[in-house]
């Protein structure tokens, strides 16, 4: 996906923020830009391959310095995001950088995502946070029917799938590369379907 001119500016902005601020709330690992680009905006735009066209409504559970859903939200502007992060520190930072870069249809919950009463979003992601299964048991009763719930995972993703116990619902991985070093990523997407009353 090609970004324009306004996205890369957003995006090194973000940048610089979350540099400048990881040195007192320590809200990243890593510090070189070149890492910070591809292990953090990089992958959290890979989700982008699951995620349906035109408005969504998204919620990033656990967005901590606003992986993935800042970068989903740069590159699609026109998507409705909620980024779950129960941390003051990393709420604090998240509403800094969402007001500085000017981004509008963002919200910003400082809350645990199981006092939430949301309903009938249509994409709930994750970055690694959880387990495949806490994940779609906190996730699932946001997400409406016919949604989907995303969240990505390193080489053990067939291990961890065999614990998961979901064979009963739809879902499929996708093997997705980064661009510069082709280090490997899956994102397991699992579809909401409701049963049907008979």
């Amino acid at each position: 996906m090609d970004c324009d001119v306004q996205q890369v500016h957003l995006f090194m902005k973000y940048l610089s923020e979350l540099k400048r601020w990881n040195q007192a709330y320590s809200l990243t690992s890593l510090e070189t830009d070149a890492d910070i680009i591809e292990r953090h905006f990089l992958d959290s735009l890979l989700y982008l391959c699951a995620i349906p066209d035109g408005h969504v409504r998204i919620v990033d559970i656990g967005s901590g310095a606003g992986l993935p859903g800042i970068p989903i939200k740069i590159m699609r502007p026109e998507s409705e995001v909620h980024l779950i992060e129960p941390s003051r520190k990393k709420a604090s930072f998240l509403r800094h950088v969402v007001k500085m870069l000017q981004l509008r249809g963002v919200e910003v919950i400082e809350r645990r995502v199981e006092e939430i009463d949301y309903r009938e979003i249509d994409v709930a992601l994750s970055r690694a946070l959880f387990s495949i299964r806490d994940f779609v048991r906190k996730a699932s009763p946001m997400v409406r029917e016919n949604g989907r719930m995303i969240l990505s995972k390193g080489p053990k993703v067939n291990v961890e799938l065999k614990e998961a116990g979901i064979d009963n619902l739809s879902y499929e991985v996708l093997s997705l590369k980064l661009p510069l070093t082709g280090a490997k990523r899956f994102l397991i997407v699992v579809y909401k379907s409701v049963p049907r009353m008979a």
